[in-house]
């Protein structure tokens, strides 16, 4: 599967906002937001009313870019301003969907169909300018190999860090590294649920650029107006 990531831009002209303009951020996962926080950039969290059951013989990037772009597209209805970040992670593995497992058992299952094999990540960008509607979206790849795990390995690991909110029961950035093999991409953090590299770039094309534009704290704890 080509790591190459899928990308489009809707709408022609980038509308510039001031360093004031709130970002938003559709999704109240914890995952994320910690991602999120690493701009430094304050934003608020929104829950979006988007039904994510997904489409006969919907293919997983679809279903994630779908997803995505509802998500932000939902939130930005109820904002007259700000840039809304959607996000939806598919991951999948022989065909198979994986979703979170929600339990020991579901873990167990969806580790040991990975293990020795190859799993896809597909993980979908979406931000969506409220004042404006423009929309921009991407699709970000993170292919991972498992290792050969023995079923007490697995065990081992999901007693430890219980990653049962996580699709594919696995948490890359904890110990769930130590499940993997190898893995090939542009954006670890893709992994975890949010591509900040595409997410940096989209921001940039709305006028909004994190390194310049947000006020941080310095080492000594003053704020820092950048």
């Amino acid at each position: 599967m080509p790591l190459s990531a899928l990308f489009r831009i809707e709408s022609v002209q980038p509308s510039p906002l001031s360093g004031s303009a709130p970002l938003i951020l559709a999704s109240t996962s914890r995952y994320r937001s910690q991602l999120l926080a690493r701009l430094g950039c304050p934003f608020e969290t929104v829950a979006p009313d988007v039904d994510e059951t997904a489409g006969a013989l919907e293919a997983p990037r679809a279903l994630a870019l779908r997803l995505a772009v509802a998500k932000a597209q939902a939130v930005a209805k109820t904002h007259t301003s700000g840039l809304v970040i959607g996000s939806d992670q598919v991951a999948h593995c022989d065909g198979i969907i994986l979703g979170k497992p929600g339990s020991h058992e579901n873990a167990v299952a969806q580790l040991r169909l990975m293990r020795g094999r190859t799993t896809y990540f597909d993980t979908a960008l979406a931000l969506v300018n409220a004042a404006t509607g423009r929309v921009q979206s991407e699709i970000v790849s993170i292919v991972v190999v498992l290792r050969s795990l023995t079923d007490e390995q697995i065990e081992a690991y999901l007693r430890l860090e219980q990653p049962y909110d996580c699709a594919g029961s696995a948490k890359s950035e904890g110990l769930g590294i130590a499940l993997m093999e190898k893995m090939s991409g542009d954006d670890p953090t893709a992994l975890v649920g949010l591509p900040l590299i595409a997410l940096t770039r989209m921001l940039r094309e709305e006028g909004f650029d994190p390194l310049t534009q947000c006020v941080r704290r310095s080492p000594t704890g003053g704020s820092l107006d950048t």
